[in-house]
């Protein structure tokens, strides 16, 4: 879960950053595969969690839904449209390494 809320996408990062940052929460730190096979046989419980999780709070019944999709392609590649878009403000603009170019 703390992976997640803090924004790691990548389970290396995380875990470099557990082990730099967060050690004396976490006794003990598996290597990266065993921290794979935990996530994956803990997957229906994180899924239960995170769903206590929503509807104890506003998010659950707000007209706001909060989504994660592949990144949109806005105002061309440069940084300079993407700054001058109507989207500028409410989107975030960086690179996906999966796609490529800059969103």
């Amino acid at each position: 879960m703390m992976q997640a809320m803090l924004g790691f996408t990548s389970e290396a990062r995380w875990l470099r950053y557990a082990r730099a940052h967060l050690r004396h929460l976490f006794p003990y730190l598996p290597q990266q595969s065993g921290y794979n096979k935990r996530v994956r046989k803990a997957a229906e419980l994180l899924g239960r969690i995170t769903r206590i999780l929503a509807t104890s709070t506003s998010v659950w019944s707000d007209d706001v839904w909060i989504v994660d999709s592949t990144p949109v392609e806005c105002g061309g590649r440069s940084r300079e449209t993407a700054k001058r878009s109507d989207l500028a403000g409410w989107a975030k603009y960086g690179y996906c390494a999966s796609h490529s170019p800059f969103f």
